[in-house]
């Protein structure tokens, strides 16, 4: 640990502005892509609006900063690509106002804040705002290449010692998980807080903001949303967040509209006034469309701003259909552009496309058999790269089978939007009105006979939701057909569906009202689990205890979705298992069963999961495929499927043959799609799950693939699939594991027993806890007696133990030693916070007492213990399986090539 810190004058107000610089051994060097801040300097980077290439430049500041960028490069001397951030003097508008002592005579004064020699999170974005394979040529420049002996691929005409120029403009928005944490601290600052972003690209500013804007994916958020609280009391500025957060951008256009000047913004908020006016420029011609007939000409100028069709129906009062049949009849379609990265100066050879409302099309109908994979947009809670992974390997799939693949997707940090990931890329948002427009262009003049089909399988729940609007306006689909996929989205249907087959589910209904909700419980029964329909993540899941937090969580999950029905499910507290398999319409593979260490209740993305199933019977086993078998097949549906189970003992009664089952399995929710764990159980099988199921929906079978139906073969290996939270970069973010996910990641270890697999699992993921050492104990009074067997296991492995009043007159009752420390963070120190802060202690296990909204002290425990990196473990199902680990002893564990596991190797 550094015993300095930096200190460091602040510039607070200007203008942050970044450079991506490549050089060679041969001390060649570019500039390859130079993108400007929107927010000023104060927010991170990554939570910035980022705008390439920079738009408030003067030629001489353009140039000020490239050279300076160019002498800094060959100064360290990096072979490579280098990313440089500089603080630049804004305006005199918002100098005066944030700088007002600074000298005006210095002119254009930078500073450099920080240069990074390798490739960064700005690295993706520049390559993919630029088409320059930034990686792909330092990879080359590393092994002795210089720039002029590389080829630009994407041109495949000029090398890569060609600088870029771009003839539209890119936007990027970040995308925050407050959706997921709406009591967590919004303000966005020198440390980041966005798990993903998406890129927009078009010819002008204002559309392509307004492109990167629909793609963000925050509910049904267009540029119009504005909170409540805005509009209630709408003549104060103050109740408008403009400062430094994630609804900046729309309090700013919520302003805009009400008469704010940009000039006066640009003072409050350090943004330069340029920007605000390209926002004015939006706000101006929503009033138009508000007070003037929609005409041909109205229209054009409508979508040249990046204006969707569904907000020209809201400004203009019609459907979005009747905007879109409107734009037919006049002739507005969208052409497609391609990025070339030298401004058309050469002919491209890259397909790599985005729309905007010009006349010359470049991007004409791919000829021959084609598909188009839906992506999955935006890096989020609950839909991460595990969607890339399988949009990537369903393109490579397409391509093996002889069928042009069509990439869709919005997010520049993927490798689904590589330009040579697959045979066409379209950047564009994931929603209605971009995929019917592209998929029309690709038909182009032979009408809707030749519409490619779209995969709708491998995009998380962004690319599902597109099932029904696509399938509704004539768009085929392949594979898994909308039908299918609202069966086993809507409660009601899916109900009937698992009656018919006689599978079990836990009691419950879908409901579309507060007073329904309460109906069905006063049957079932609490605890009961609330939750919306067609949701990932678990977003706005709740296990519910009473009637009032009944009331509150139905609202919740009312709002987040009014067009389909809430589910209401009676709350069943077992072992969680979930399979996930490929169906043909005939036969189901199961390539494994992974079965959770953390009972149901918490969330399947923040468990760690198993395979193969730990504490499975043969019966139990049996009775899983065979439910995933019958539903598969009962669908008649094409691709992939992931079930979750929950699996209860049953009470044991008087049986004198001994042939009561012990247990009873039931399916708790069946997914017409790629999960989270499908990138897992195909590493750890050897099934490549993602390519098998591709292959069916062409009209594969499983068996023409070599592949028999039912659980595929055991391998000899446990593999641990372990979750990695962000909860430290999140101030005001409860930690403790509920229905609803938090993690933003997960890692795997692997190994032939169980024991070292958990080991390095636990490692990786930064809770393992050490061999010797103190942990400390805070657990609710109805996990008491559960966790007293835990807290004896810590004491048997010599760990020191510490505890809260109430725990710990139940360990000294049980004979154990223990240091009892004060919970209570309002009668001095040292109280809790204190030990934990000081390092005493290795963990914490602190349980809930109920509910969302936690009691404080609970919360602030675990804050602390998050901000201070102690592991701190709400599931005592975690801490079991932490134990087992430690009890495990030298905590030997093998190291090998993964073919060896799977038995590929010598």
């Amino acid at each position: 640990m550094s015993n300095e810190v930096l200190v460091e004058k602040c510039l607070l107000g200007w203008k942050e502005i970044e450079y991506e610089v490549m050089r060679d051994a041969a001390d060649n060097c570019i500039t390859v892509c130079n993108m400007e801040n929107i927010d000023p300097m104060g927010v991170h980077t990554g939570d910035s609006i980022v705008v390439a290439p920079s738009q408030t430049l003067n030629d001489k500041e353009y140039q000020m900063l490239r050279s300076a960028s160019l002498k800094i490069i060959r100064a360290l001397g990096i072979e490579g690509g280098c990313n440089i951030q500089m603080a630049l003097a804004p305006c005199t508008t918002v100098m005066d106002a944030w700088s007002p002592s600074w000298d005006k005579k210095k002119g254009s004064a930078y500073y450099i804040i920080e240069v990074n020699p390798r490739v960064s999170r700005s690295s993706a974005l520049a390559s993919k705002a630029t088409g320059y394979p930034i990686a792909r040529v330092a990879a080359k420049i590393a092994v002795g290449k210089r720039l002029d002996e590389i080829q630009n691929k994407v041109t495949g005409k000029t090398t890569a010692a060609f600088e870029p120029a771009l003839d539209y403009c890119v936007v990027k928005i970040p995308r925050w998980p407050f959706d997921k944490f709406p009591l967590g601290d919004r303000t966005t600052g020198s440390q980041m807080k966005a798990t993903g972003e998406v890129m927009a690209i078009d010819r002008c500013f204002e559309a392509a903001f307004q492109k990167a804007v629909r793609s963000l994916e925050v509910g049904n958020r267009s540029l119009l949303w504005e909170d409540r609280k805005w509009v209630e009391d709408p003549s104060s500025p103050d109740t408008y967040p403009i400062g430094p957060n994630d609804q900046r951008l729309w309090a700013l256009m919520a302003l805009l509209r009400r008469g704010a000047s940009p000039e006066d913004l640009a003072r409050k908020t350090g943004i330069d006034p340029w920007f605000l006016n390209k926002f004015q420029n939006i706000v101006e011609m929503e009033k138009t469309l508000l007070a003037k007939e929609l005409t041909p000409d109205l229209l054009r100028q409508a979508k040249r701003l990046g204006f969707s069709d569904e907000m020209i129906g809201t400004l203009a009062d019609r459907l979005p259909e009747q905007v879109r049949q409107l734009r037919s009849k006049w002739g507005l379609r969208p052409v497609y552009k391609m990025v070339d990265t030298c401004a058309a100066e050469f002919a491209a050879e890259t397909p790599y496309f985005y729309s905007t409302y010009e006349k010359e099309n470049e991007a004409q109908p791919m000829p021959g058999k084609k598909a188009v994979v839906i992506g999955s947009g935006p890096i989020r809670i609950g839909q991460g790269i595990e969607f890339d992974y399988c949009s990537v390997h369903a393109a490579w799939a397409l391509q093996g089978a002889g069928v042009k693949s069509i990439m869709v997707n919005s997010n520049p940090e993927t490798v689904s939007t590589d330009f040579d990931t697959s045979d066409r890329l379209y950047f564009e948002p994931l929603d209605e009105e971009s995929l019917r427009d592209l998929l029309e262009n690709e038909a182009g003049s032979n009408g809707a006979d030749h519409l490619p089909p779209s995969i709708v399988q491998f995009g998380g729940q962004t690319a599902i939701n597109l099932a029904e609007p696509l399938a509704s306006s004539g768009m085929p689909l392949l594979g898994t057909g909308a039908e299918a996929i609202d069966i086993a989205s809507d409660r009601r249907r899916f109900e009937d569906f698992l009656s018919h087959l006689s599978i079990p589910q836990p009691p419950g209904a879908g409901v579309t009202t507060i007073e329904e909700a309460l109906k069905v419980v006063e049957i079932i029964g609490y605890p009961v689990l609330v939750r919306p329909s067609y949701v990932l993540g678990g977003r706005a899941m709740e296990i519910v205890h009473n009637a009032s937090e009944l009331v509150r969580y139905a609202a919740l999950a009312l709002e987040v979705d009014r067009k389909h029905p809430i589910l209401i499910d009676k709350y069943f507290m077992g072992r969680e298992v979930e399979v996930d398999a490929v169906c043909d319409g005939e036969a189901v593979l199961v390539p494994g069963i992974m079965q959770h260490i953390e009972r149901a209740g918490v969330h399947s993305g923040d468990s760690i999961a198993v395979y193969p199933g730990i504490s499975l019977t043969d019966d139990e086993e049996q009775t899983l495929v065979d439910y995933a078998v019958r539903i598969g097949i009962a669908l008649k549906f094409k691709g992939l499927m992931n079930i979750q189970y929950v699996i209860m003992p049953l009470k044991k009664e008087a049986d004198p043959d001994g042939v009561l089952p012990q247990s009873r399995v039931y399916v708790i929710e069946v997914n017409l799609r790629a999960s989270r764990t499908i990138p897992f159980i195909s590493k750890v099988t050897g099934v490549p799950m993602v390519r098998v199921s591709s292959r069916v929906m062409l009209g594969q079978t499983l068996a023409e693939q070599g592949y028999a139906g039912g659980l595929w073969k055991r391998q000899d290996l446990v593999a641990v699939k372990a979750p990695v939270f962000s909860m430290s970069k999140l101030i005001g973010v409860d930690t403790y594991l509920g229905p609803e996910m938090k993690s933003t990641g997960e890692v795997m270890g692997i190994d032939h027993t169980f024991e070292p697999a958990l080991t390095k699992a636990l490692i990786a993921a930064g809770l393992m806890l050490p061999p010797k050492g103190a942990i400390l104990f805070s657990v609710a009074d109805r996990d008491k007696a559960e966790a007293l067997p835990i807290i004896r296991g810590f004491a048997s492995v010599g760990y020191e133990l510490y505890a809260t009043e109430g725990t710990a007159a139940m360990i000294q009752a049980s004979g154990l030693p223990v240091k009892t420390i004060s919970k209570k963070l309002s009668e001095g120190h040292p109280n809790i916070l204190d030990v934990i802060s000081s390092g005493k202690v290795n963990g914490v296990v602190n349980t809930v007492t109920g509910g969302r909204i936690p009691l404080r002290d609970g919360f602030e425990i675990r804050r602390v213990a998050t901000e201070k990196r102690v592991p701190c473990f709400t599931s005592l199902d975690t801490v079991r399986a932490v134990l087992q680990a430690l009890s495990n002893g030298k905590q030997d564990y093998n190291i090998k090539p993964m073919p060896e596991y799977l038995g590929h190797g010598k």
